[in-house]
């Protein structure tokens, strides 16, 4: 008789894997399922191994429950920097509970417990009876449980991706530790992306040592005099009590309630008619035709009543995987290109045909910092090369690889990459710009098939923009991944270390696929009409963002950290009227013991209690009892602003200034935001916050150099504007044209006069209605019944009609067509708004009608960027510098003496950006000022 083996599928991870690794979709509803097929293939290649040697005789699939669980009572940042899930991954998850149960297994989660808890008990409880578990995933907090028994039980791990299971000796190979010292070693290293704090500069092999030496976490913190390194003493010593808050965070849960009997998870076989069922209502044609039958013929559902009857989308999808454009690519005819009559050929056969894809490779991800280590180029499927200019030994001994001459063949290079009558290819090419600006080439004209993805498909469900997601969604290929070329961890090497001979598979694949889904998609941007918005908003900006990005902006190091000093001593008083509000010091950032503060020692009423017992302590209630006058309530509230502001950027700004150049570099991305506006990374720009005056603080923090002003330059109510231009409104055009306070002439019309509060209030619902606010929403803003807010909306929409009807005619045109335009032809789609799930509907719709207006503001400032630097220069101002974009407002560095000049022309063509393509009924108005810093250019 088999032993009893339990396999313990870890379902929120299958889901992530699934939506990232195979083709999207959208089922016969409409509705996204690329990660409900690929959830679905999993669980039936795990269903094969049935009753087969090492395959399970029990099984669940466990998922994360919503809500809140004991680790967000022991530390509030939990996972406060996980980004939220893909919007059109969010309606999926539901239906993989469905496609769980349609398998008859037992699909498990638990309020209050995550889900590696939920794996834990279980695991645990099986070996207590003697039973083999498998955990199938490659979750590394879940390491902690591999274990053999003395009883005969084993707990081991199956990575599905590699197929590959993970045992004891796999996890000392990985963290130099066993499972049993993992979660020591995890407390120590931290997790970014949970946001378990750790210990800074402590990473696995420093904490493998450790526990080597000392045994244990807590044997180490009472150790702290025997370790000799100071950094490393500095660093436990500091941040000991983070160490054991880490410790308690990556801690899993073993000894809970089971949901459900182990004995009730044993498997009899997959019941055919449950899954043929869930089959047939998503489409999934592939998986029917492998049960042995096929799905409904479209009459026997009509028949059944269950035909699709809303309207077709333009674009509706696939009933089933798509079938990608599949290639066929042979790495084996790229060449290595080490001598100049070699590349002569490549560079004549551009000339000759017109066109050339090129990438390059580099050492490091950071294109200012980053050194040119080699070139790429493909003519044609299968035909690409690799130019190696800069690759060294493996290591100090080693002699360098034959190559080319670097500055010798960049020369012979400069004139192709520069010529007008050769089209330059790229991929994310904002970064090879960059990369080649270094060398005194100016690469142009350009294609960049990341722009032309966006801006054929933003928000369409098909996957992400980046070249390896396009290869496999588009043309069915696996790229070869980095790790696979410069490996991982602390054997990891940079590009330059490569051998030439797997460089030249890596570098000349980018090149080829790029120039491949080149072709795939330039001959659809005529076809779907998006010829316009790509030619002249978004592929000038490849360019111009690269030239800002070079630039940078100069920022005080000396002024922040100052700051940063400023803040902690507001911190530490901050903290001493919390301790004598309270009556008695606690520990601030744990929400259970504030929560005792305000509700059990306070007396505050109205508390809510989650299944732990605690009391919550969010935001929301924070405000709730600080409207309601209870001082530690606003004072914490306080608290917790000023040390999100200290960590987020007073100390982190002061990391991101460039060693060599002083300045911060920051990364922006043409395809970061779905309607069209920028986005910026390392570090974020956009979110720095202005509307407080510590907020403010920070952007003095930016500084133009000596001899130098700051410039901004701010469209006033671009939105508003554009509003009343694209939904015909006359009251507000007058008011514009007029340049009356368009917030003065809503309160007229809304409550018949105009005052502090009245004016405020209009302001609020001015903006509210664009995005589409419903009267619930609208009562919490302004803090009314909800009666009186429909009452509000009811007055906007009969005094502004254009407005309503422009709502229902976006919100038409949206369910008919499944996308939104801007008035430069941006589309934006929304493949969730026939959604059964009402809240998933409702939220596509407010985005739609926000879209269309919000997308043609990011459309006119990029088109004022685009057109910005040609106009200094007619103006004889080529020393001023457009440095960075945030939402509305450009920033520039000018030279002294120069303001006057050049605030005329940023203004001329920022008002003008729109022409001569539009004319628009209403002005545009842009601010300008200037000053030593950012902040007093405001």
């Amino acid at each position: 008789m088999m032993a009893n083996h339990l396999y313990l599928v870890d379902g929120s991870s299958y889901i992530f894997r699934a939506y990232h690794q195979l083709p999207p979709l959208t089922n016969r509803h409409g509705t996204p399922a690329g990660a409900v097929y690929g959830y679905t293939a999993m669980l039936w290649k795990l269903a094969d191994k049935l009753n087969k040697e090492e395959g399970p005789t029990h099984l669940a699939v466990i998922f994360d429950a919503s809500g809140k669980t004991h680790r967000d009572e022991l530390f509030d940042q939990y996972k406060a920097n996980r980004p939220p899930a893909p919007e059109d991954l969010v309606p999926q998850f539901p239906l993989t509970r469905e496609a769980t149960r349609a398998f008859s297994l037992p699909c498990i989660e638990e309020e209050g417990l995550e889900a590696d808890d939920i794996i834990a008990c279980y695991a645990r409880a099986a070996a207590d009876e003697g039973w083999k578990v498998t955990i199938v995933s490659s979750d590394k907090d879940l390491m902690q449980l591999i274990e053999t028994r003395d009883n005969g039980a084993e707990i081991d791990m199956l990575d599905t991706l590699k197929d590959k299971r993970i045992k004891r000796e796999d996890v000392i190979e990985k963290f130099g530790v066993g499972p049993e010292k993992v979660g020591d070693l995890l407390a120590m290293m931290g997790d970014k992306v949970d946001n378990v704090p750790g210990v800074p500069g402590v990473g696995p092999k420093t904490a493998a040592q450790l526990l080597d030496q000392y045994g244990d976490l807590e044997t180490i913190l009472n150790s702290l005099d025997e370790i000799t390194k100071p950094a490393l003493k500095r660093n436990l010593t500091e941040h000991a009590d983070a160490a054991r808050l880490s410790r308690e965070l990556v801690e899993l849960v073993c000894d809970a309630p089971l949901p459900q009997p182990l004995d009730s998870l044993k498997l009899d076989g997959i019941p055919a008619e449950p899954l043929r069922a869930f089959l047939e209502d998503q489409g999934f044609k592939a998986l029917l035709t492998r049960m042995g039958g096929g799905s409904k013929s479209a009459e026997e559902r009509e028949k059944s009543g269950d035909a699709k009857t809303s309207a077709p989308m333009l674009d509706p999808g696939p009933a089933e995987p798509p079938e990608p454009d599949e290639i066929e690519l042979d790495r084996s005819q790229y060449e290595t290109v080490t001598d100049m009559d070699a590349l002569d050929r490549w560079i004549a056969e551009a000339r000759h045909q017109g066109y050339i894809a090129v990438d390059t490779e580099t050492d490091c991800l950071d294109c200012v910092e980053a050194r040119l280590v080699g070139v790429s180029l493909a003519t044609a499927d299968n035909k690409a090369c690799y130019v190696p200019l800069d690759h060294v030994g493996s290591d100090l001994l080693a002699e360098r690889p034959e190559q080319l001459d670097k500055e010798a063949a960049l020369a012979r290079l400069k004139p192709m990459l520069e010529d007008d009558a050769i089209l330059k290819i790229g991929h994310n090419f904002k970064y090879d710009l960059v990369l080649f600006a270094k060398h005194d080439i100016r690469v142009a004209p350009y294609d960049d098939t990341l722009v032309m993805s966006f801006d054929l498909d933003a928000g369409r469900g098909l996957g992400g923009h980046g070249m390896d997601e396009l290869a496999r969604s588009r043309l069915g290929h696996e790229c070869i991944p980095f790790k696979q070329v410069c490996g991982t961890g602390k054997k990891q090497i940079t590009f330059d270390e490569v051998a030439l001979g797997p460089a030249t598979e890596y570098a000349a694949e980018d090149a080829d696929i790029t120039l491949r889904l080149w072709k795939r998609m330039k001959p659809r941007l005529a076809k779907e009409r998006v010829t316009r918005v790509y030619e002249m908003v978004d592929r000038p900006m490849v360019e111009v963002l690269a030239r800002m990005e070079e630039r940078g902006i100069k920022v005080d190091r000396d002024y922040l950290a100052r700051l940063s000093k400023d803040f902690a001593e507001d911190i530490a008083a901050l903290e001493k009227k919390i301790y004598a509000a309270a009556g008695e010091e606690f520990t601030i950032g744990s929400p259970q013991q504030l929560g005792v503060i305000l509700f059990d020692k306070l007396g505050a009423k109205g508390g809510r209690k989650g299944k732990t017992g605690n009391y919550s302590t969010d935001v929301t209630e924070l405000e709730r009892l600080a409207g309601e006058g209870m001082e530690v309530a606003r004072l914490v509230l306080d608290w917790r602003q000023l040390a999100k502001l200290k960590s987020t950027y007073t100390d982190a700004l002061q990391d991101q200034i460039n060693s060599k150049t002083g300045r911060v570099h920051t990364s922006y991305s043409l395809a970061g935001a779905q309607t069209g506006r920028l986005s910026s990374t390392d570090p974020n720009l956009q979110n720095i916050p202005i509307r407080t005056p510590i907020g403010a603080k920070i952007r003095d923090a930016f500084v133009a150099e000596p001899g130098h002003v700051l410039m901004s330059a701010d469209y006033s109510q671009i939105e508003l504007r554009l509003a009343a231009h694209m939904a015909d409104v006359p009251q507000l055009k007058d008011a514009f044209a007029k340049g009356e306070d368009i917030h003065n002439r809503t309160a007229t019309e809304l409550f018949g006069e105009v005052t502090k509060e009245t004016r405020g209030k209009a302001k609020t619902v001015n903006f509210a209605i664009l995005y589409g606010i419903s009267a619930f929403g609208l009562a919490g803003r302004l803090e009314i019944e909800r009666s009186e807010a429909q009452d509000i909306i009811d007055r906007y929409f009969a005094s502004f009609p254009g407005i309503k009807n422009y709502i229902s005619e976006t919100l038409i045109k949206v369910r008919e067509t499944g996308y939104t335009t801007t008035l430069f032809g941006r589309k934006t789609h929304f493949p969730n708004i026939r959604s059964k799930m009402q809240n998933v509907r409702a939220g596509a719709e407010r985005a739609a009608i926000n879209a269309p207006i919000q997308g043609t503001s990011a459309d006119l400032i990029k088109r004022a960027m685009a057109r910005m630097d040609a106009a200094l220069h007619d103006a004889g101002l080529d020393d001023v510098r457009m440095l960075l974009q945030v939402h509305d407002e450009l920033l520039f560095e000018v030279r002294e003496g120069k303001e006057e000049a050049a605030a005329k022309v940023v203004r001329d063509v920022m008002e003008g950006a729109a022409g001569p393509l539009l004319d628009l009924d209403v002005p545009l108005d842009v601010e300008v000022g200037w000053g030593a810093n950012w902040g007093a250019a405001h």
